[in-house]
């Protein structure tokens, strides 16, 4: 693969964004910007544990549900009726479950020749969950009880929501480290099945504990890193560069009314695109700067040692490498990635949405992102982001185009017509499916094929 490519590549997809601003609207060319960037964290963290180590985690989701509910807990003013009625009891059961883990990890460190040690642990995870129950359950009613159509739950630290990011990230590895320790030693496609499963367990958590996140009454009106439009607007300064920028088209008209309600018009709609721009700033830091870090990493002799074992373990642990050890590192990392990217996806939308977190969206679609960009390579994950998500956006404008195209000659009222009109919505998934059967024939490989780097 050479370098040519892949700007080319960029080009073609720059080209796409580029003509969707002139053909639809600005508004809606940076919303799919920007989604792509976040897609693309999300790929480079699978990408970072299938290309790198060839460890299967099909528990994307639930990582990015993690990532989501760290924007809760550290951005959200907590609830202090909330936390005077049932806080000391969270507290409590928090020690409790703290102590039982530490349990569980002692006995399988200490006890590691025990014949029956695994009933033992399996034992006192029974037994702790009754036990649990009774520490929470008062507490949990008493802190739901209050104000629970507004609150309901007790909210988080207030700070800025940057940091929340990376408190996702940070609670993202520490989950994954639980999960490595258990499920890593598993083969390859038991460890698919087990991720996913833990994935769904972690979004049931998300979703019905109404008293860390208000579950499925959502938590709307999130914090931001950019301004809000609102604000944009009644800013002197922003008027008075949307009024520039605009001088030649507010000049032609001579009404002072009518001009003013053009510039408002024009402010409002400028605003929006200016927030937009400024999440795409933003993200498209992020994915440099992981780029930058992922690429040096890849090239280091740590990133050697992580492709030889993806493709030979037995050889890897003759030469006195931990694979073990790795691998769990690897997972935490690259979970760590997913759950930064899932701390942006929901300051991006402004709202946490449990139910929202689906196995097809945040999962599947993620790991067609990187089969189709090219696995084991940083480059390919974020163009595969990019081209996968253009197409899930874009499919159902396309699909009308056609659509209307062949059948312009039939009444609206057509049986015909309206039936592929009413279909629009599963035209995606022929399109993404046709795109992964092209892509998988005649570039089996990826768009951008794993780059073989000479030592």
């Amino acid at each position: 693969m050479k370098d040519i490519d892949i700007k080319i590549s960029f080009a073609v997809m720059g080209m796409m964004i580029i003509l969707v601003g002139v053909f639809q609207s600005w508004g809606v060319a940076l919303s799919i910007l920007n989604l792509c960037l976040i897609s693309a964290v999300m790929s480079m963290g699978v990408n970072i544990q299938w290309g790198f180590a060839g460890l299967i985690n099909f528990g994307v989701m639930g990582f990015l549900a993690i990532g989501g509910l760290a924007t809760v807990l550290i951005s959200v003013p907590p609830v202090i009726e909330a936390w005077s009625a049932g806080g000391l009891g969270i507290l409590f059961s928090g020690v409790f479950i703290i102590l039982t883990v530490l349990i569980v990890f002692v006995i399988n460190k200490k006890f590691y020749n025990f014949k029956y040690k695994n009933y033992l642990v399996f034992i006192i995870i029974i037994l702790s969950i009754p036990l649990l129950k009774i520490f929470s359950g008062p507490s949990i009613s008493k802190i739901e009880s209050i104000n629970a159509a507004t609150s309901g739950f007790l909210g988080g630290m207030n700070l800025p929501i940057i940091f929340s990011w990376f408190f996702g990230g940070a609670l993202s590895a520490g989950v994954a480290y639980i999960i490595g320790k258990i499920c890593l030693g598993l083969r390859s496609d038991y460890l698919a099945i087990s991720t996913l499963l833990i994935s769904g367990i972690i979004v049931s958590i998300v979703k019905h504990e109404e008293w860390l996140s208000r579950g499925v009454k959502n938590v709307i009106g999130l914090k931001r890193p950019a301004p809000y439009e609102v604000d944009l607007q009644n800013s002197d300064w922003f008027n008075n560069l949307i009024e520039f920028l605009n001088t030649s088209k507010l000049s032609k008209i001579l009404n002072n009314i009518e001009r003013q309600d053009l510039l408002s018009q024009l402010v409002i709609s400028s605003s929006g695109v200016f927030v937009k721009l400024c999440f795409a700033l933003i993200f498209l830091f992020v994915v440099c700067f992981l780029l930058y870090f992922s690429e040096k990493a890849l090239r280091s002799p740590w990133g050697r040692m992580m492709r030889a074992i993806r493709d030979n373990e037995d050889a890897a642990k003759a030469m006195g490498k931990n694979v073990v050890k790795q691998h769990l590192f690897i997972f935490m990392l690259g979970s760590a990635i997913i759950g930064f990217a899932g701390a942006m996806l929901v300051t991006y939308d402004g709202l946490f949405t449990p139910s929202s977190y689906q196995p097809l969206r945040y999962t599947f679609l993620i790991w067609v992102m990187v089969l189709l960009g090219g696995t084991g390579n940083n480059y390919g994950a974020i163009l595969g982001a990019f081209v996968v998500w253009f197409i899930w956006i874009q499919s159902a404008p396309f699909a009308l185009f056609i659509i209307n195209l062949f059948t312009s000659q039939l009444a609206d009222t057509n049986a015909i017509k309206l039936h592929l009109i009413n279909s629009i919505p599963y035209f995606r998934y022929f399109m993404m499916g046709l795109g992964l059967l092209l892509v998988m024939r005649y570039r089996p490989k990826g768009l951008l094929p794993e780059k073989i780097l000479k030592n």
